[in-house]
């Protein structure tokens, strides 16, 4: 019997002769896709244009706009967005000269939108600039079927518990690899700052990391990589989700483990600089737990269950190669009393704008409790 694949029909359409046209010169014109993050703070969205030249810099793309009632952004009434230009990276799927274009979305009144995490995130980045705060991010991710099952699962059933994935090898052990080797070399071919990727504990479930970053940097090159990734899944015809628990029970879930250090931790003697930033850390996790997911730690509660390599949600901890713990000292640093530490808690979902600003205020701003301060604009 024929096995139906749930997978999505355009991702049948034929793509030799798609081929075809993608071969056609564009005589000089440059198609630039503009993406934004909508409304839900998860969701990407995108919309093309031709320039007459190629863009050499992020000032050479023009601002743009866009209908905000149909992303939840705007009311009908009033519902011109602005897109500002932050970003630009080369196109993978129409090829040079076409860029990708990640933008801050503004309201009609010039200020950030409320999903728009990137403009405050960009003023404490200018504000700590001097500690060069470095990120990697480890971005997990389930691939679904279109009908919202884990792809290549059985239809009714589940498949043999946690154990041979991880890393695994075989037809029988990992599904989805294509998927997988398209987005790293997508990622390569843009200029996104990818650094490796792995198949995760759970059957289907993959790990792509971004890094090492300065600064605002992070936090735009894992959401262009999120794009880019949602692209590649829609020409295979599958759904990448960052739900953080996308299957109940006995399965791992989803996080997006943040490796972060500053020039003085990753210097000698550095390990200090590490345990105290922790111990900062320590003092504030409500507030950390409230901004590592977009729902105020509600996605997170599912996942930080003290299970499946987390942490307890209302617990902090911290140790050397714990996986069970909220910070994880690797070993390595450990040994050479140097170097970086990861917080496990963000989910996968998380914006990592929310993210890398909540740590920079915690251990170099020194806020306390759960407010956050206002800094005068520079």
């Amino acid at each position: 019997a024929a096995v139906t694949m749930s997978v999505s029909h355009s991702s049948r359409l034929n793509k030799l002769v798609r081929e075809q046209y993608m071969r056609l010169s564009q005589d000089g014109l440059v198609q630039v896709t503009y993406v934004w993050i909508d409304g839900s703070g998860e969701g990407v969205r995108c919309k093309s244009r031709t320039l007459e030249k190629e863009p050499k810099s992020i000032e050479d793309v023009p601002e743009w706009n866009f209908d905000g009632s149909s992303t939840a952004q705007a009311e009908g009434s009033n519902s011109d967005m602005f897109l500002v230009p932050v970003r630009m990276f080369r196109d993978p799927f129409c090829l040079d000269p076409n860029k990708l274009v990640l933008c801050e979305v503004l309201k009609y009144n010039r200020k950030p939108a409320e999903t728009n995490l990137r403009h405050t995130c960009k003023k404490i980045m200018d504000l700590v600039k001097d500690s060069h705060p470095w990120f990697g991010m480890e971005q997990e991710y389930t691939l679904l079927g279109i009908n919202g099952h884990p792809y290549g699962w059985p239809d009714n059933g589940f498949p043999g518990p946690q154990g041979p994935y991880y890393c695994g090898v075989g037809a029988d052990k990992v599904y989805g690899r294509d998927i997988v080797e398209s987005h790293y070399k997508a990622c390569l071919y843009a200029g996104v700052k990818i650094c490796g990727t792995n198949a995760e504990v759970m059957p289907s479930q993959w790990e792509f990391q971004v890094g090492p970053c300065e600064g605002i940097e992070m936090g735009d090159h894992l959401w262009m990589a999120r794009f880019i990734l949602h692209r590649v899944c829609e020409d295979f015809g599958v759904v990448a989700t960052l739900d953080p628990k996308p299957m109940t029970g006995n399965w791992n879930g989803a996080g997006c483990h943040t490796n972060y250090s500053t020039e003085e931790m990753r210097r000698e003697g550095g390990l200090k600089h590490i345990e105290a930033a922790i111990e900062k850390l320590s003092k504030r996790h409500d507030y950390h737990i409230c901004v590592y997911d977009p729902r105020g730690g509600r996605d997170n509660s599912r996942r930080l269950t003290g299970h499946h390599e987390t942490s307890n949600i209302f617990e902090f901890s911290a140790g050397v190669a714990n996986r069970g713990a909220s910070i994880r000292i690797p070993r390595q640093v450990g040994q050479d009393g140097y170097g970086y530490f990861e917080d496990r808690r963000p989910a996968a979902n998380c914006d990592p704008y929310a993210v890398t600003e909540a740590i920079m205020r915690t251990t170099v701003l020194n806020e306390t409790g759960v407010e956050t301060k206002d800094y005068a604009d520079h």
